[in-house]
């Protein structure tokens, strides 16, 4: 019986020790795609812990989701569709580099309507469009804009940019370090999510992006409840762009007191 007690314990106490100095490593785990197919999407919205649930605009079951995780208290994303280079479609709703300015912001407009409760964005494909400044400086400022929403770069190509202005235009943000099933394999997606919790180990945190496929869902609804006995924490996106917002804050101030002086 204390065994079953140990979780539900530490992670009632990784929060207040964290808060007395402790510094304990935190993931935060994106589960996109979110809004095709119910059946995965509920199972995906029900998942153990603070899971952040990234939910397709038009789609047949994005607006039900959104309010059944919200209802989970799980953090809800706007998974904005962006035009790839390979060609693929990115679904309804997409953002493509043949858009004016007012075109762009429009279509993101609209897609933000059909997900409600939305905190934040990351990019749905993109390969293409993240890597043009200038129509990542159009999301980044209507984003800036609004004053109420994040951005994850998902990072679906090396030659993005779109972390780089989002920072540059004062938008929380940060950026994906694990795909946790581009193999849908229980022993692949194993091995992503042990490189996600050494990450974390190492830098603090680290963020990891899924997908609503049943070996990926199984794996999780197993596996998120032994964060706590591992000292790990799993917090929404927003609390994890605040921790290293915090870290960063941290480092400049205490940066000059490590130069020498003569």
């Amino acid at each position: 019986m204390g065994r079953r007690r140990w979780p539900a314990l530490l992670l009632g106490l990784l929060p207040l020790l964290a808060a007395a100095g402790e510094p304990f490593p935190a993931i935060a785990v994106i589960i996109d795609d979110i809004g095709d197919n119910l059946e995965f999407g509920a199972r995906a919205v029900a998942l153990p812990g603070a899971v952040t649930c990234a939910l397709l605009p038009h789609t047949a079951h994005a607006a039900q989701l959104a309010e059944e995780a919200h209802r989970n208290g799980k953090e809800v994303m706007l998974h904005l569709p962006m035009e790839s280079e390979d060609g693929r479609d990115p679904g309804p709703g997409a953002l493509t580099l043949d858009m004016s300015r007012d075109e762009f912001l429009r279509t993101f407009r609209d897609d933000l309507a059909t997900v409600p409760y939305a905190a934040g964005v990351n990019n749905h494909m993109g390969s293409l469009v993240t890597r043009q400044p200038g129509q990542m400086a159009w999301l980044m400022h209507e984003l800036r804009r609004r004053g109420d929403l994040y951005f994850v770069d998902s990072r679906t190509t090396r030659a993005t940019v779109a972390q780089r202005i989002a920072e540059e235009t004062v938008v929380p943000n940060l950026r994906r370090d694990v795909f946790l099933d581009d193999v849908q394999d229980e022993e692949a997606i194993a091995r992503q999510f042990r490189r996600l919790l050494a990450l974390a180990r190492r830098h603090g945190s680290a963020v990891a992006i899924g997908h609503p496929h049943a070996v990926t869902l199984a794996f999780l609804e197993r596996q998120l409840p032994t964060l706590a006995v591992q000292g790990i924490q799993l917090l929404p996106v927003s609390d994890v762009i605040r921790l290293q917002q915090a870290a960063a804050r941290q480092h400049y101030a205490v940066a000059p007191a490590s130069i020498a002086t003569p």
